[in-house]
C-alpha cells in the first residue's frame, strides 16, 4: 500500500513537471525562434518479476518515476513572411548572436531593425546583433566598394554599428571608349561621352571628327578635336587634337589622340581598333555610342541586408556596397544551450563554446542559408501539444487516483486492526 502511495506521488509530480513545460510549449506558439522542450521520465528502483509458466517475457515494478531531462526540439519552425527586409530566417542549423548589458546571448529569432542610430538590433531595441564589419568605412565615407564580406573569427564578432550618414566618394573616369562609323562624306561627325571629375561633376568629353585634307590615297583620314566641357557647354576644361588613319577597308589603322584633361583627371581616349570601336566606311553612318567608367559621389539612401546576410548600404548615384556581414553561430551541442527567455540561449558548458563552420578553403562561412523578408515561427506544433497534454491529464488524474485508493486501503487496515 505505501508503495501505491509513493508511486502515486512521484507520478503526479512527473506530470506535472510536464504539464508545465508543455504549457509554456503552447503558450509560445507565436513567439519568433521560439524551440519547444519535451520531457523525459525515469523508473524508480525497479525490481523485476518472472514470466509465467505460459510467457517469456519478463515484466517488472517499480516505486514510481522521475524526470530524467528535458530535450529541446531541434526541429525547424516554418518560415512565415515578413515585411522588412531585416527580418531574417535561418534555414539550417545555426544561432544568431545578440549582445546587450554585457552578456552576449543566442537566438533563432530574426525580427531585427535599424535603430535612430543605423545600428543592427533586436526588435525590442535591448540587444545588438553581431557580426563582421566590413572595415571599408571611414567616418563617414565609403572607402572601398565590396561585393561581400569575408567572416572574421569568433573572437573578431563585433556589434554591427554603421553611421546615420554615409557618402560615396567620387570616382573619376579614367578610360572612355567610342563606336561609330564616320561613313566617307566629306561631313562633321560628333560623338560624346558622359565623363565624371574628381569634383564629382558629370561632364561631356565630345569628338568632333572632319575630313583631313589632303586625303590618303589608301584609306581615309580624319582630323578629331577632343574637348572636355560642362553639360551646359559654359565652362571648357580641356582641347586636344589629334589625326585618325582608316585603310581602304574602313579600319582603323591609328590615331594620335591618346587622352585629355577632365577638370583634374586624365582621361583615355579609345578608339578601338580595327573595327571594334570607330570605323570608317562606305555604309550608313551611325550616330555612334559611348562608354566610360566613373561614377558620381553619391549620399546615403539607407542599409538592406541580402540573402547572404550581407549588410547593404544603398546611395542616390545608384551604387552599392556591403559594409558587414551577420554571423550564424553553431554549437557542438545546441541541447545544452540554456535557455534564458522565450527564444534566447546561452551558453553552457554542455553546449561548447560557439563555433564557426568552415569551407574546403578553411575560410569561415554561415553554414545555412539566411532568407530575408522571412520569419521562423515557433517549432510547436499546436495538434501535437494539445494531445500530449490529455495524455499527461489523464496520467496525472490516474496517479492521484492511486493515492486516493492507497489512503483508502490504509484506512480500512487501520480500522480492521481497530476491531
Amino acid at each position: 500500500m505505501s508503495q501505491a502511495f509513493y508511486t502515486g506521488i512521484s507520478g503526479i509530480k512527473s506530470n506535472q513537471i510536464a504539464i508545465d513545460a508543455l504549457s509554456d510549449n503552447l503558450a509560445n506558439l507565436s513567439t519568433i525562434g521560439y524551440r519547444g522542450y519535451s520531457t523525459e521520465f525515469s523508473s524508480l528502483f525497479e525490481n523485476m518479476l518472472s514470466g509465467s509458466n505460459f510467457s517469456s517475457v519478463d515484466s517488472s515494478i517499480g516505486i514510481g518515476s522521475k524526470l530524467q531531462a528535458t530535450v529541446m526540439s531541434q526541429q525547424n519552425g516554418s518560415l512565415i513572411l515578413a515585411e522588412k527586409n531585416t527580418d531574417l530566417a535561418i534555414d539550417g542549423d545555426g544561432w544568431f548572436g545578440i549582445q546587450g548589458g554585457g552578456e552576449t546571448l543566442y537566438t533563432r529569432a530574426g525580427n531585427f531593425t535599424f535603430d535612430v542610430n543605423s545600428d543592427l538590433v533586436t526588435a525590442d531595441g535591448g540587444y545588438y546583433v553581431l557580426g563582421t564589419m566590413g572595415k571599408n568605412i571611414n567616418g563617414e565615407v565609403l572607402t572601398k566598394k565590396l561585393d561581400s564580406v569575408a567572416l572574421g573569427d569568433i573572437a573578431t564578432q563585433e556589434t554591427l554599428r554603421f553611421p546615420k550618414t554615409l557618402s560615396y566618394p567620387a570616382e573619376p573616369t579614367t578610360k572612355a571608349s567610342f563606336y561609330a562609323n564616320l561613313g566617307v562624306a566629306d561631313e562633321v561627325r560628333v560623338v560624346s561621352a558622359s565623363v565624371v571629375d574628381p569634383q564629382s561633376n558629370k561632364n561631356q568629353l565630345k569628338l568632333t571628327f572632319t575630313k583631313a585634307t589632303p586625303q590618303n590615297t589608301l584609306g581615309t583620314l580624319w582630323d578629331v578635336v577632343a574637348t572636355t566641357q560642362s553639360l551646359d557647354g559654359t565652362i571648357i576644361y580641356d582641347t586636344q587634337s589629334g589625326m585618325v588613319d582608316f585603310d581602304a577597308r574602313g579600319a582603323l589603322l591609328s590615331t594620335t589622340l591618346t587622352s585629355i584633361n577632365n577638370n583634374g583627371a586624365s582621361v583615355a581616349i579609345n578608339l578601338g581598333t580595327e573595327f571594334s570601336g570607330i570605323i570608317s566606311m562606305d555604309t550608313l553612318v551611325t550616330s555612334g555610342s559611348s562608354s566610360a567608367n566613373g561614377t558620381i559621389g553619391g549620399e546615403l539612401m539607407g542599409y538592406e541586408i541580402n540573402r547572404d546576410a550581407e549588410v547593404i548600404a544603398t546611395f542616390t548615384n545608384g551604387m552599392q556596397s556591403s559594409v558587414g556581414k551577420i554571423a550564424l553561430f553553431h554549437f557542438q551541442n545546441n541541447q545544452g544551450l540554456e535557455r534564458i527567455s522565450g527564444s534566447r540561449f546561452m551558453e553552457s558548458s554542455n553546449s561548447g563554446k560557439p563555433l564557426f563552420f568552415k569551407d574546403e578553403n578553411g575560410q569561415n562561412i554561415l553554414g545555412a542559408n539566411v532568407s530575408n523578408f522571412k520569419l521562423e515561427n515557433s517549432n510547436v506544433r499546436i495538434e501535437v501539444g494539445l494531445t500530449e497534454l490529455i495524455i499527461l491529464q489523464r496520467a496525472f488524474d490516474a496517479n492521484s487516483k492511486s493515492i486516493s485508493t492507497s489512503d483508502q486501503m490504509m484506512q480500512k487496515a487501520l480500522n480492521m486492526d481497530a476491531k
